[in-house]
């Protein structure tokens, strides 16, 4: 029954999807959204992205040090840092946190707008609630979770930058020539954007599904707002192992 259950859920999704696709139009009212969505679920994300980026570049550019320097490559750290970043803890550290920040509180919106019967209202009025709630909220997503790690991982190696440099001694050229020639655009860079992109729409779908789904009460719009966040963070990371084997060859 279980197992039954599960494959149901999966088909709803599905389906959900689609509809998703199928009603993103680009109209007038739609661009409106969408500019709205990318503020609020975007910029508003920077100061946390920020403060992520900068002390996970401090925390592996100390870790790594320690460990490069038993084996005298102390001034490869930024090889290890810029691999690290965009291959892998860039895009689903960038993801987690925006599914914390703003996949939770897509969730929580569509939780309430169901609470307060204001889909039914959307849907009574000729308006498609999937494209008027849903679609803007997934495009911004789409758009906005790679340009954030982007800046995560900007952040990421000026900390790296100021903890190899200024504190432990390495030399300045040779931080930037090695963090230089160890990432190439092709196979590091459009690799973690694309990455980015699935994670982003991931968190949104997911999120967007259990809130517009919720039970029409306050308890129900607490529990779709923690699945939300628990399913949608399984998720990015089972993808991100299916993308790097994919990708990272």
């Amino acid at each position: 029954m279980a197992l039954a259950d599960t494959f149901r859920g999966i088909g709803r999704a599905g389906l959900f999807s689609l509809a998703v696709f199928r009603a993103s139009k680009p109209t007038a009212d739609f661009w409106q959204e969408l500019t709205r969505e990318i503020y609020k679920i975007g910029a508003r994300t920077l100061p946390i992205i920020a403060v992520g980026g900068a002390f996970v570049g401090l925390s592996i550019t100390l870790l790594g040090f320690r460990s490069l320097q038993t084996y005298g490559a102390g001034n490869q750290i930024s090889f290890l840092i810029g691999l690290g970043m965009y291959r892998e803890l860039g895009p689903v550290l960038t993801a987690l946190l925006f599914i914390g920040r703003a996949g939770s509180s897509i969730a929580a919106e569509l939780g309430l707008m169901r609470a307060t019967d204001q889909i039914t209202a959307l849907g009574l009025m000729g308006i498609d609630p999937v494209g008027k709630a849903v679609a803007p909220r997934f495009w911004a997503a789409v758009i906005t979770v790679p340009l954030l790690t982007a800046f995560f991982c900007s952040l990421a190696f000026t900390a790296s930058w100021f903890q190899g440099v200024q504190v432990l001694g390495i030399d300045n050229g040779a931080f930037w020539q090695v963090l230089k020639d160890a990432v190439d655009f092709r196979d590091d860079f459009l690799p973690a954007f694309l990455k980015s992109a699935v994670f982003g729409g991931t968190a949104a779908l997911v999120a967007s599904y259990v809130g517009y789904h919720a039970e029409p009460t306050i308890e129900g719009t607490s529990v779709a707002t923690t699945r939300a966040v628990v399913n949608a963070s399984l998720l990015v990371l089972m993808f991100n192992f299916v993308l790097s084997a994919f990708l990272f060859r």
